[in-house]
C-alpha cells in the first residue's frame, strides 16, 4: 500500500506530465479527448481526468478553450 508522500508524488508526477503534453502542443493546444485517451488506458475514469484537468485551470497552469487545452506561462 502506498503512502501519502508516495501518493503526491504520483500526483505530482501526472499534472506535471499533463501540463508538459499540452505544453509540446503548442499554440494550436491539445484537444482534451486526445488527453483523456491517453490516460483510460492508465485506467484514469472521465471523473479523474475532468478534476485534473478543472484543477490544473483553476489554479492557472492550463487554459481550456472549448474543448482544447493550451499551457499558461513558459514558452509554448
Amino acid at each position: 500500500m502506498q503512502n501519502a508522500a508516495n501518493k503526491d508524488l504520483l500526483v505530482k508526477i501526472v499534472c506535471d506530465s499533463i501540463i508538459q503534453t499540452v505544453r509540446e502542443a503548442g499554440t494550436l493546444g491539445a484537444p482534451g479527448g486526445h488527453l483523456y485517451a491517453a490516460l483510460m488506458t492508465y485506467g484514469f475514469t472521465f471523473e479523474q481526468f475532468a478534476t485534473i484537468m478543472g484543477s490544473l485551470v483553476r489554479i492557472g497552469k492550463l487554459e481550456r478553450r472549448g474543448e482544447v487545452y493550451f499551457a499558461k506561462g513558459g514558452t509554448q
